[in-house]
């Protein structure tokens, strides 16, 4: 099962990701947990510059911006190869 993080203080961005992130795990039919990071103590654990970010597996894929559906899916598919 993968683990897919949202950093960030929980603003429109922020909720934009989350949604990407679901909708691609329910075309893949994956299962996922999908967390949400607002602690910036814990956000300063991963190489972000700026949020909202995504967190695939631990592996920090995007950061600053909103990714399409279409990134997101790419992301899982190649944290479930690597798996």
């Amino acid at each position: 099962m993968l683990t897919i993080k949202i950093l960030g203080p929980g603003c429109e961005n922020c909720k934009k990701v989350e949604a990407a992130a679901r909708q691609a795990v329910g075309n893949l039919g994956l299962e996922a947990t999908v967390v949400k990071v607002t602690d910036y103590a814990e956000i300063r654990k991963y190489p972000i510059l700026s949020t909202p970010g995504l967190v695939i597996n631990e592996k920090l894929v995007c950061a600053g911006r909103i990714p399409t559906p279409g990134e997101v899916t790419t992301w899982l598919a190649n944290a479930l190869e690597s798996a």
